[in-house]
C-alpha cells in the first residue's frame, strides 16, 4: 500500500502544476468554456493520467478485496 501511496503523491506532484498554469490566451478556445477543458492538451493529458491512476487504484483495490475473500 505504501508503493501505492507513493506513486499517487508523485503522479499529484507531477500533474498538479499543469493544471494551475493555465492563463487567459492560452490554447485555440475560449478560456471559460468546457469546450478548452476537453480539447487543450494542457487540461487533458492531467485529466487522462488522473482517471488512469485512479482506475488503476481500483482495479488493484477489488483484486486486493478478492484474495481477502478467499
Amino acid at each position: 500500500m505504501k508503493k501505492i501511496a507513493l506513486v499517487f503523491t508523485l503522479l499529484c506532484t507531477i500533474l498538479l502544476p499543469m493544471l494551475s498554469s493555465a492563463h487567459p490566451g492560452h490554447g485555440e478556445t475560449e478560456g471559460y468554456t468546457i469546450i478548452h477543458y476537453i480539447t487543450e492538451p494542457v487540461h487533458v493529458l492531467p485529466i487522462i493520467g488522473t482517471v488512469c491512476a485512479v482506475l488503476l487504484f481500483v482495479q488493484y483495490w477489488l483484486k486486493k478485496d478478492q484474495r481477502r475473500q478467499q
